[in-house]
């Protein structure tokens, strides 16, 4: 499961560079974003989830 949401850290990461350096995909830059700010959201949620069973 950690490996799972780390690897779509680094995918979103690099979506939101990608955007930045390409002229005109801004837009992917901010979906890089705010799916990179989800998973880690949904990561500790998780993560509080799991020490409290």
């Amino acid at each position: 499961m950690w490996i799972l949401l780390l690897l779509l850290l680094v995918v979103w990461a690099g979506l939101t560079v990608f955007g930045f350096l390409v002229e005109g995909l801004l837009w992917l830059a901010i979906l890089g974003i705010v799916l990179f700010l989800a998973t880690a959201v949904v990561g500790m949620l998780r993560g509080r989830a799991a020490t409290k069973e």
